[in-house]
């Protein structure tokens, strides 16, 4: 349908596409799937599994959008976001809202409807928590924003695990304090280098009200939490070797980063951290999932 579209016309969708913040939607996606994956002794069924994946990926589109419209005059301020479609006035308010409420409407009816109402009633909680509580309420009011509403970034995996057994066990619950532990030290990396632009766009964050080293001592506190909080599927039996030796290597990496950026810091050290903190999420899931199929047991 695209193809019939008017290259004006595609560089208008483009745009609105690029208000759900993509990069940031396939981590959650991601994570959502590990849910999934790891719920089901086997392979979860096709049927609760695209249409929970589709879901969850559209609601959290529509909350990014949400997100997106909120902040258009402080994205405007910020080198990082201000060519964004609503920060340029590219994309209008009611459009851009009519677009947000297509995608979560349609997305809550495909949990609803064809998953389970668990993972629908989860998932609606989610888009509330991150558009209205962290975008409105938090983020422009708080240093400690990134602490209180990392709960609705680390709900995808539980999500996910949701939409497979329609219950939430302790596995699930490790996932999500996992991604918990793991939003302030990846998100205060962020905040350090871009400092300025959380300055100029008026912003509380960590950096600004408490200073560089206050932030970097406290994203090498989280870290050794997360450290601890990553070792508890092994501790608990849902996971093996395999995962334990992953784990811990990653932590010490991750450790060994917070270390340096406390001793000594530097902008392109903040930004090291930033991506790596991405990278160590990504292979710590891929990790459980690895270890989820090829499960060796500790003794």
């Amino acid at each position: 349908m695209l193809i019939a579209l008017t290259p004006v016309a595609r560089r208008h969708v483009g745009e609105l596409f690029q208000l759900c913040k993509p990069r940031v939607l396939a981590l959650i996606v991601f994570c959502a799937v590990i849910g999934m994956l790891l719920a089901a002794p086997g392979l979860p069924s096709l049927a609760v599994a695209l249409p929970a994946t589709a879901g969850i990926a559209l609601v959290a589109a529509a909350a990014a959008m949400v997100n997106c419209l909120v902040e258009r005059t402080v994205d405007a301020r910020m080198r990082r976001t201000c060519r964004r479609a609503t920060a340029r006035g590219a994309v209008g308010g009611v459009e851009t809202l009519a677009a947000a409420l297509t995608l979560g409407g349609f997305g809550m009816a495909l949990l609803a409807g064809l998953v389970n109402a668990l993972t629908a009633w989860l998932t609606l909680a989610t888009f509330v928590g991150y558009a209205v509580v962290y975008t409105l309420l938090l983020k422009p009011n708080t240093p400690q924003n990134i602490v209180i509403g990392g709960a609705s970034g680390a709900m995808p995996p539980l999500l996910g695990w949701a939409a497979v057994t329609g219950d939430i066990g302790p596995m699930a619950l490790t996932l999500f304090l996992i991604i918990y532990a793991w939003t302030p030290p990846h998100f205060w990396a962020l905040a350090l280098y871009r400092r300025e632009d959380y300055r100029r766009a008026g912003l509380p964050m960590l950096p600004l009200t408490h200073g560089q080293s206050y932030t970097t001592l406290s994203i090498l506190l989280y870290t050794a939490l997360l450290t601890a909080v990553t070792l508890l599927p092994a501790a608990m039996g849902g996971a093996g070797a395999l995962y334990l030796a992953a784990a811990l290597a990653l932590d010490a990496r991750f450790l060994f980063l917070a270390a340096c950026l406390h001793r000594q810091y530097a902008d392109a050290l903040a930004r090291r951290v930033f991506v790596w903190s991405i990278w160590y999420l990504t292979w710590l899931f891929a990790a459980l999932l690895l270890d989820h199929y090829l499960y060796l047991p500790l003794s």
